[in-house]
């Protein structure tokens, strides 16, 4: 197998895409990680490392956070993202992994990768945490505002394969995200979502509310991107006060502080279950190639948990497996 690495994109580029992607080599011989970015400023990160499983790929440009996402990958053919994208679409490797700039990624999978044919719009699929410590995973989270009732069962079908192949979740139980639990709850699309979903070949279980996300109520869990996004946030949002005012109060005398230390380890089992780290990058599922899409402040360890992710979707022929359910479907 060989993955590539967009090595200049993210908070910490290049030096976490570095360390990960040394960490996956040494780890999994079988497998050439790629990392694609300026040579020049790789080279000494690898401070002399020398493994036959890590290769360089010149790259020359960069696209920034800021850039506008379809101007930057139309222009700037030599960026690194835009070179991995190529790499995957010319069949060089199997995956690319990138923490840069989501919507230009978005947009190198349409326009450099391309989509499976079947699917209209492609959606971005991270595992939120749960309180088992297993995770959900959440689609469209971002990728496209907007969405019918038709992408919404797209959403669930790829979701659903996806579990299945890359975590082994026998079954997984399909959640439509909504205001209530009834069946005729929710906004137009939710509304005309329902009766889909039912028929669909998933195992669906209803409608779920966001309040109970975290405790997984299901496997997968549906929604435009518009929702999805704002309920990304707002978990992002209230985990860091959360933890910050434990720490403040935790701090606040020596009795506290005794407190603290007595329930230190439980605090850094809940922390490590609400980790994005441990459950790597979020798939661009509908995307005719493996595009793997780290957060933007992904350290080492983050992205050798993408690698292990790429490399257990491509030995389960994930792509092709999507491909065929959504042929299946359309005849």
């Amino acid at each position: 197998m060989r993955i590539a690495i967009d090595a200049m994109g993210g908070d910490h580029a290049p030096q976490a895409a570095v360390d990960g992607a040394i960490a996956a080599a040494e780890e999994w011989p079988d497998t050439t990680v790629v990392l694609v970015g300026d040579t020049s400023v790789l080279e000494p990160l690898l401070q002399g490392k020398k493994l036959a499983n890590l290769e360089l790929r010149h790259a020359s440009e960069i696209i920034e956070a800021d850039d506008e996402p379809v101007k930057a990958v139309r222009r700037k053919k030599d960026a690194s993202m835009v070179v991995a994208g190529r790499m995957v679409k010319e069949q060089e490797v199997g995956a690319m992994i990138s923490a840069g700039n989501t919507g230009a990624l978005m947009t190198t999978g349409l326009l450099v990768v391309g989509r499976i044919k079947g699917i209209e719009r492609p959606a971005l699929a991270p595992m939120l945490p749960t309180v088992d410590g297993e995770g959900i995973l959440a689609l469209d989270l971002g990728a496209n505002m907007d969405a019918t009732a038709e992408h919404l069962v797209q959403y669930a079908i790829m979701g659903s394969l996806y579990r299945s192949k890359v975590h082994g979740v026998a079954e997984p139980r399909v959640g439509l995200l909504n205001v209530g639990t009834e069946a005729m709850k929710g906004n137009e699309l939710t509304k005309a979502a329902f009766p889909l979903l039912e028929q669909a070949p998933i195992r669906f279980i209803g409608n779920v509310e966001s309040r109970d996300v975290l405790r997984k109520p299901c496997d997968v869990i549906v929604c435009d991107g518009f929702a999805g996004n704002i309920m990304l946030k707002s978990m992002e949002g209230a985990a860091s006060v959360i933890f910050s005012v434990l720490k403040e109060q935790f701090m606040r005398t020596w009795y506290t502080k005794l407190a603290a230390a007595a329930v230190k380890k439980g605090l850094s089992q809940l922390g490590k279950k609400m980790d994005y780290t441990e459950h790597g990058a979020a798939p661009l599922l509908g995307i005719n190639g493996l595009v793997l899409k780290s957060h933007g402040s992904s350290n080492g360890v983050a992205f050798k948990n993408a690698v292990r992710q790429a490399r257990v979707a491509l030995k389960n022929d994930l792509v092709r497996s999507i491909s065929a359910e959504i042929s299946n479907g359309s005849e």
